[in-house]
Parts: structure tokens; sequence; C-alpha cells
């Protein structure tokens, strides 16, 4: 076979037009995954805090988280995009490995645990919110995506970034000061305006 040949060959793969609805297809399954391991982390991170000011907090996180994620699964239905199972799975699997993580004790939790798993919540959260922009960019041309979802779940993401910021920013002042002086009991976390979250007694 001469160089020609081989050549014309590598043009013409290279000269397809990309399948838009694949590229769909593995996008929207990436977040799916993404949103599996959210839901995951949140709904621990729930758990572990019940009993702490924060508590009521992030349990209304993962309510919304979890049904962040219902409202992608409709959109996939919508666009006719199957879920590929396997890669959800791998990255719910991915979410339990990540625990293993050193943080400054084999045993019990590390109060860098909070901090590190805020952080990782708030960037998840922003990813969403990225994707909920460019699904809004094909909703501008596609009937079978509702525009005005994407404003009020683009709205939602920015009110939950919020709250997991205040979270994030006590926890690290919590870990990298000195101990607070005053008791903690009684206080409670609280919604400020405009979606801030604030402690207050």
């Amino acid at each position: 076979m001469n160089t020609h040949t081989i050549g014309s060959r590598a043009r013409s793969r290279t000269a397809s037009p990309p399948d838009p609805q694949r590229l769909v297809a593995v996008y929207l399954n990436d977040h799916l995954a993404g949103a599996g391991s959210g839901v995951s982390l949140i709904r621990r991170m729930a758990r572990t805090h019940r009993r702490t000011p924060a508590g009521p907090a992030l349990a209304e996180l993962a309510q919304e988280i979890a049904e962040d994620r219902e409202s992608l699964r409709e959109f996939m239905t919508a666009l006719d995009v199957p879920a590929q199972w396997p890669r959800v799975a791998a990255g719910r699997m991915g979410e339990k490995v990540a625990r293993l993580k050193l943080n400054g004790r084999l045993v019990k939790r590390s109060p860098l645990s909070d901090v590190l798993e805020l952080e990782a919540m708030r960037l998840g959260v922003e990813g969403k919110a990225s994707m909920w922009r460019s699904l809004r960019v094909l909703a501008v041309t596609d009937p079978r995506l509702d525009l005005a979802a994407f404003d009020r779940l683009l709205a939602r993401a920015g009110r939950q970034s919020s709250v997991l910021e205040a979270l994030r920013m006590e926890a690290a002042g919590r870990t990298f000061t000195n101990p607070d002086p005053a008791p903690a009991q009684g206080r409670s976390f609280r919604h400020g305006a405009g979606g801030r979250a604030r402690w207050a007694s």
C-alpha cells in the first residue's frame, strides 16, 4: 500500500464530521456519573453532621442535589440519551475510594475532612452549573428542552454554591485557627439574605 493511499484514508477519517448526539451522550453521562458521586457525598455529609448546627443546611442541600440529578436524567430522556450505567457505577466507586484519602488521621475522621468535602461539593456544584449553561445553549434551538428550567436550575446552583462556601469558610476557620472560646451550643445555621449562610446564636 503506497503512502498516497494511507494519507487519503487518514484524511477521510479526520474529515468525518463529529456526531453531535454522540458527543452530547458522552458529555451528559460524564455529568451523570459525577452527579451520582455528588449525591452520595452530600448525603454522607448530612448524616455525619445531622446533630450539628450545619445539619439542616446540609440535609436541604442533599435533597436539592438529588433532585438536580433527577432533572438531568429527565433531560437525557428528552434528548434520547441512554444512561451508561457502568460509567455511573464507576463514578460512585470513585467517591467511595476518595474516602480513603489521607487527611491527617488514619482511624478517626479528621476535621480536615469537612474542609475537603465541602470544597469537593462546591466544585461539583460549579461543574453542574456549567453543564446547565451548556444545555441552555442547546435548549435555545431544541424544543425538547425547557429553556426556563435551566434558568431555575442555575439560580438554585448559585444558592447551593453560596451555602457551601459559607460552610467551607466556617470549617476552615474551625480547622486552621484556635478554637473559639465561646460555647457553640445553642447556635444554629441559617440562610442570610441573597442565599448567603451564616452562624447565628
